[in-house]
């Protein structure tokens, strides 16, 4: 049976990052020129070494699993910290093939990636095969992708084409940032004209779809930390805030939605946990559990985001309370890697449940 329960080394790690972002983050700052936290980034791929936790020692990691990466994401989900970990530490790791030397690069930090692919793209289906929009010619790249994640401040970029995987830097790529709903993951369309690129891969497509479910799997665990931010937060406010010279947490109707969305979190955390452990354990399940993770935490993470608005009343609406970050996090994601719908349809292939 799967050991969904966290380990002691799993709560260590947890505690470390949580008191980092704790300190460190200020969502203030994405409302700049800079939203992305460079500094954040480094202490955290590079001191805490959390961007080399599922490569291979071998390779210049640090030798752990996805398990310990997806504790990360969680915490990441709980403070909507402006770093490209998904960006570089799950899509682009997990695109690379092992004995890559760009791998121990992301690993220590030094440089980060960003897979330049559209964040709405999810694990395809069986007989759909990739359609890349971007062309190679004797290790020249021409073509556009949009709305890639984590792109705009990417040291490399790993682009898929019918030629293969190529790593093209980043300056060589034409860089342009879209207006996201989520400001603390920003987007950048992508145009390259000539870029040159060095071959990783000559079949870019088993490392997409790779990269993609992993990135699904971890997506889920980052949108279980959104939930449970939002459900304590809103637990905590509840207790204090009085109506009618009563507690408003003490009103059944405000009992009721809070535990059953204690429930729906819960349920959440054992999928995440199952889709974490799959990938690191390289459970030929994975496509499933990836489907399964997203098709259910995706909604969870975006009803404990609107109850945490809507519960803090007045407050909750305005641009100082927290909340509406959760939110429009919760809300980007829903739409990342795949919607719950489209995995929903995928997972009723997967298991071959016909409509």
């Amino acid at each position: 049976m799967t050991d969904l329960l966290y380990c002691e080394v799993e709560e260590e790690l947890r505690a470390s990052v949580r008191a980092l972002l704790r300190d460190r983050v200020d969502l203030s700052r994405v409302e700049g020129p800079e939203p992305v936290d460079l500094k954040l980034w480094r202490t955290l791929a590079a001191d805490l070494g959390c961007a080399g936790l599922p490569v291979a020692e071998e390779d210049g990691g640090a030798g752990a699993t996805w398990r310990e990466t997806a504790v990360v994401m969680e915490e990441l989900g709980r403070a909507v910290a402006p770093v490209p970990f998904l960006g570089s530490a799950v899509l682009a790791t997990a695109a690379l093939p092992a004995g890559d030397p760009l791998l121990a690069e992301l690993a220590s930090g030094a440089r980060s990636a960003a897979l330049a692919v559209p964040m709405s793209t999810g694990p395809a289906s069986t007989g759909n095969g990739p359609r890349w929009t971007v062309s190679a010619c004797d290790g020249r790249l021409d073509g556009e992708v949009t709305t890639v994640a984590d792109a705009l401040t990417a040291h490399v970029l790993l682009v898929p084409t019918a030629e293969g995987l190529f790593a093209v830097e980043g300056t060589a790529a034409v860089r342009a940032a879209v207006v996201s709903f989520d400001l603390t993951r920003p987007l950048a369309d992508l145009a390259f004209r000539g870029a040159p690129g060095r071959l990783v891969a000559g079949d870019a497509g088993p490392l997409v779809a790779r990269a993609l479910v992993t990135g699904a799997a971890l997506l889920a665990s980052e949108q279980l930390g959104i939930a449970e931010w939002c459900l304590e937060t809103t637990v905590e406010y509840v207790k204090t805030r009085r109506q009618f010279a009563r507690q408003i947490g003490s009103y059944q109707a405000v009992k009721h939605r809070l535990a059953d969305l204690w429930v729906s979190i819960t349920q959440a955390r054992a999928v995440a946990r199952y889709a974490a452990d799959c990938l690191a354990t390289d459970d030929p399940d994975l496509p499933v559990a990836a489907s399964l993770a997203q098709a259910f935490c995706s909604p969870v993470a975006v009803r404990a985001a609107e109850e945490c608005v809507q519960l803090h009343g007045g407050i909750g609406f305005t641009w100082e309370h927290p909340a509406h970050w959760r939110l429009k996090r919760a809300r980007a994601n829903a739409t990342a890697l795949g919607s719950a719908t489209r995995h929903r349809a995928l997972l009723a292939e997967l298991v071959n449940l016909p409509a």
